[in-house]
């Protein structure tokens, strides 16, 4: 079963929303059910009433845990930045720091050219949230620093020429296929982000 959203990485953590034997949190289920919605919906289409049906939570106890909307929407990109950061560090445990990237380039060809992808869940609450000053953006732009930084790090343990140049390649490589996974030819998609990031290792 996929993550909501689904997660760039290999080996990506439960669902929110996936049977589970143990009854969750009022909170959790608010958050879960907004992951889903905003993603799959977006964030702006999808209103607190409707969150709160669904969650099956009293409006009362939504805003104890979300005073604001926006409040939620941070806590949501935060949960799916600390599902990813966790993915990623139990994905590096266990090969070489050239073998993660392509990895996770590889999991990211395959999420962006499968069944329910709606896009980067970032940069989609980007386009929402225009003002860079606005706390969703900030948000956005902690994620994006740190996902720059791992692979910058990574590439530094591969003894890389110029880690900091080839981080910001890839992160372009990644913003760039998160579109043409959508559009074009899956295959193809798949393969071409592959030879890419195949020769920027090897520079």
């Amino acid at each position: 079963m996929p993550t909501f959203p689904p997660l760039e990485l290999p080996g990506g953590l439960a669902s929110e929303t996936a049977p589970d034997a143990r009854p969750a949190s009022a909170r959790r289920r608010i958050l879960g059910t907004a992951s889903v919605l905003f993603y799959t919906v977006g964030i702006r289409a999808v209103g607190i009433d409707r969150i709160i049906a669904e969650a099956g939570v009293a409006k009362a106890t939504f805003y104890h845990h979300f005073p604001t909307k926006d409040a939620l929407v941070c806590a949501y990109l935060a949960d799916l930045h600390d599902r990813q950061a966790a993915a990623l560090a139990t994905l590096s445990a266990g090969i070489e720091p050239v073998d993660v990237v392509l990895t996770m380039f590889d999991a990211l060809g395959e999420f962006t050219c499968g069944p329910g992808f709606r896009g980067c869940a970032f940069v989609n609450a980007a386009v929402e949230y225009p003002d860079p000053a606005s706390p969703v953006r900030r948000v956005v732009a902690d994620h994006r620093r740190w996902y720059a930084d791992a692979l910058r790090d990574l590439l530094l343990a591969s003894d890389h020429p110029t880690p900091d140049a080839a981080a910001r390649m890839l992160v372009m490589l990644r913003d760039g296929v998160v579109v043409g996974g959508q559009l074009d030819d899956p295959t193809e998609v798949r393969a071409t982000l592959r030879a890419s990031v195949t020769a920027l290792l090897a520079a």
